[in-house]
């Protein structure tokens, strides 16, 4: 029985390593291109994934040839804008519906979480009404106002709220909070490791963000970084090559948020604030 079970266990290992493995093919070619040198062809068959003769050109090139400290700064703006905000709403939205007592809360709360399964494509022709009508086009706030609150923010931050103990709520009643503190004082400070996780969420989704941005932004001045990708594979002289390198580029910073804040997303014992 127990050769069975380590050989069950080996199998599921093996299992779970290929589909790493094929998750990450299309990665590993994307940062091999960027590295190869002119000479190299990036289309051989059988595909070369560690380059020949390694280059920094690349990445010398798409940084000095193209406006990609604009394109980073942009959407370092914008992601920001959008956390923020998106954490402000989601949470003042989600603490009525997690700890005060009010007819249809239960409904408001199914209703919103169903707006989870409408597709963006399908609301996207009246934000876009909506954003031309307030006069937001080719505005920072344009891009940042589809995403002031979010149904899964809702729903992840009402879960945090209702896990806090009645206790501390309480105690803040007691020593003169109203629902606003008891929101600002106790239900953020506990939920710290549910909006952290929101916040990463937040910001992979708005600094990855495509449709949105070309559907608002036609000044090149306000290009987001994958709008400003987009620009290098649309030239006649195309070169994969920079395409790869600022592709590299993009997804550096999402890596260093997941890897700098990804200890915050597990809570610890002490998140509760009570002991037993």
């Amino acid at each position: 029985m127990r050769l069975s079970a380590g050989f069950r266990s080996l199998l599921l290992y093996l299992l779970l390593g290929t589909i790493a493995v094929a998750m990450l093919i299309p990665l590993l070619w994307l940062v091999s291109t960027a590295f190869k040198s002119a000479g190299e062809d990036i289309f051989q068959f059988p595909p070369q994934f560690l380059p020949t003769q390694p280059t920094l050109d690349n990445f010398r090139r798409v940084w000095t040839e193209n406006p990609l400290g604009q394109y980073f700064l942009n959407s370092t703006w914008v992601a920001l804008l959008t956390v923020g905000l998106n954490l402000l709403f989601c949470s003042l939205a989600a603490y009525p519906l997690a700890r005060l007592e009010f007819k249809g809360r239960q409904t408001l709360f199914l209703l919103i979480v169903a707006t989870i399964l409408i597709p963006f494509q399908v609301v996207m022709i009246p934000l876009y009404v909506l954003i031309i009508n307030l006069g937001l086009r080719n505005t920072y706030l344009g891009l940042v106002f589809p995403y002031l609150a979010s149904a899964f923010g809702i729903f992840l931050l009402r879960q945090a709220f209702q896990g806090i103990p009645k206790d501390l709520e309480e105690a803040a009643r007691i020593d003169g909070c109203n629902d606003l503190g008891v929101w600002w004082n106790v239900m953020i400070p506990s939920a710290r490791p549910a909006l952290i996780t929101l916040a990463i969420f937040v910001f992979i989704g708005s600094w990855s963000d495509f449709l949105w941005p070309l559907i608002i932004l036609d000044e090149p001045d306000r290009y987001t970084l994958p709008l400003g990708i987009a620009t290098l594979a649309s030239g006649f002289s195309l070169d994969w090559r920079l395409v790869a390198a600022g592709s590299v580029l993009s997804i550096l910073p999402v890596f260093g948020v997941f890897l700098a804040l990804q200890r915050y997303i597990v809570p610890s014992a002490a998140a509760s604030g009570v002991k037993g």
